[in-house]
C-alpha cells in the first residue's frame, strides 16, 4: 500500500528553516532518519521509504506554496495513491508554536497551499497534520513573520516537536487516521 506525504514550503536557501517551510523541515528530518535522499523530479523533491509494508513517497513541492495543488496532484496521479492515503503537513499561525494536530479534512484557514490543493482537488477532504507556528506579531505582519526563520527560543524545542510530527506521519500510515488522531490530538 501506497502513502502520499507531502510536505507544504518554498524552495529555495531564503525559504529554508523558515517558519512556513515546516514541512519541508518535517520531511526533511524522516528522510534524514531513514537514510533516504530527495531527488529533483517533476514538480518537487521526492524520495520513498519502506515502512513495514508500507511505501511512503515524501514529496516536498517545487512549484512553491501558493501551487502546491499541482504537484500534489501530479504525484497521486503518477503513483496511484488514493486520497485516503495522503498526508498533508502544514504550518498553522492558529496553533500555538509545536502544537501539533491531525485533521481528516477543513477549509484552507487562510493558507494559500491549502486553497490550492483545495482548489485544484476540488475537495478539501484530504488529511493534513498542521504544525503550530504561533501568532506572535503584530498585527499586518503576519507574511513577515511565517517568513521569518524560527527564533532562538523556538529553536530549543523545535526538534522534539519534529521528531513527535514524525510519530504521527509513521503512525497514519501504520494505524490509520482515526487511532493516530485519538493518540496525538490531545497530547
Amino acid at each position: 500500500m501506497k502513502y502520499l506525504i507531502v510536505g507544504l514550503g518554498n524552495i529555495g536557501p531564503e525559504y529554508q528553516d523558515t517558519r512556513h517551510n515546516i514541512g519541508f523541515t518535517v520531511l526533511d528530518a524522516l528522510a534524514g532518519a531513514s537514510n533516504v535522499v530527495f531527488e529533483d523530479k517533476r514538480y518537487g523533491f521526492v524520495t520513498q521509504l519502506k515502512l513495514k509494508n508500507k511505501t511512503l513517497v515524501l514529496l516536498k513541492p517545487s512549484t512553491y506554496m501558493n501551487l502546491s495543488g499541482m504537484a500534489l496532484r501530479y504525484w497521486m496521479q503518477k503513483e496511484k495513491i488514493e486520497i485516503e492515503n495522503v498526508l498533508v503537513i502544514v504550518d498553522d499561525i492558529a496553533l500555538p508554536f509545536g502544537t501539533l494536530r491531525l485533521k481528516p479534512k477543513g477549509s484552507d484557514a487562510g493558507h494559500n497551499g491549502l486553497r490550492n490543493i483545495n482548489d485544484v482537488l476540488g475537495h478539501d477532504n484530504y488529511s493534513r497534520l498542521r504544525f503550530g507556528i504561533g501568532n506572535g506579531f503584530p498585527k499586518g505582519y503576519q507574511v513577515e513573520y511565517v517568513l521569518s526563520k524560527w527564533d532562538k527560543e523556538e529553536l530549543l524545542s523545535l526538534q522534539p516537536r519534529v521528531e513527535k510530527a514524525i510519530e504521527m506521519i509513521k503512525s497514519f500510515c501504520l494505524a490509520g487516521f482515526q487511532l493516530t488522531m485519538n493518540q496525538f490530538n490531545n497530547k
